[in-house]
């Protein structure tokens, strides 16, 4: 009697140890499947940020710029740098870029060109336009196969008749002065114009 007592205590034990394993390897499998989901998650938001970013820098390079020849200044009497110019052209061509100036009549600001020198910095200037060349059309958006010549205003006195805006710094552009023009597009890649104005101010100097 007693060996069946123990007998049946002895099942049950085996009975209980067996649903506790169960219970640990249900709650092996749970994690496991949580982790794995976790870092799967984790692995597409990385995959899909990458994307992303290779995607933006694709539409970043399709509507960058490029200067076009060289860069020419004038000079007021001798006195003071009035205007500088350069060539802008699409590098790539895939889509337009908006270069309306702040002083158009439309009032669409939608490209800046930032000044800087060893005196002073403007982050907007107001003095500066655009003449579509050859092969473009009228509108300011520079398509495939256009160019245009930006003519930048950075004399310091003020002219009368055009520009009708004119930058007027609050420091003159002058001989040995190393300057940077930045035209910055509502989309697409920052151009940068660095050069440095020459020992004698002519008329029109290439600036090299």
């Amino acid at each position: 009697m007693i060996r069946k007592l123990l007998g049946k205590a002895y099942r049950r034990e085996d009975g209980m140890t067996g649903l506790e394993t169960a219970i640990i390897l249900i709650a092996f499998v749970t994690v496991a499947a949580v982790f794995g989901y976790a870092v799967l998650s984790a692995g597409i938001f990385s995959a899909d940020k990458a994307k992303g970013t290779i995607y933006q820098g694709m539409e970043e390079a399709k509507s960058s710029m490029e200067v076009k020849g060289g860069v020419i200044a004038t000079s007021a009497a001798g006195v003071e740098v009035r205007t500088i110019e350069f060539v802008v052209a699409n590098a790539i061509g895939e889509y337009p870029i908006d270069l309306t100036p702040q002083g158009d009549v439309s009032g669409n600001n939608c490209t800046i060109i930032s000044y800087t020198d060893e005196n002073q910095y403007e982050e907007e200037l107001e003095g500066w336009s655009i003449t579509p060349l050859a092969g473009a059309d009228a509108d300011n958006l520079l398509e495939i196969g256009e160019q245009f010549l930006v003519t930048v205003y950075v004399n310091k006195t003020a002219e009368v008749g055009p520009p009708i805006v004119a930058s007027h710094l609050a420091t003159a552009l002058d001989v040995n002065t190393n300057f940077t023009l930045e035209l910055k597009p509502p989309h697409g890649a920052t151009i940068v114009v660095s050069r440095r104005t020459p020992a004698e101010l002519d008329s029109v100097m290439d600036l090299k």
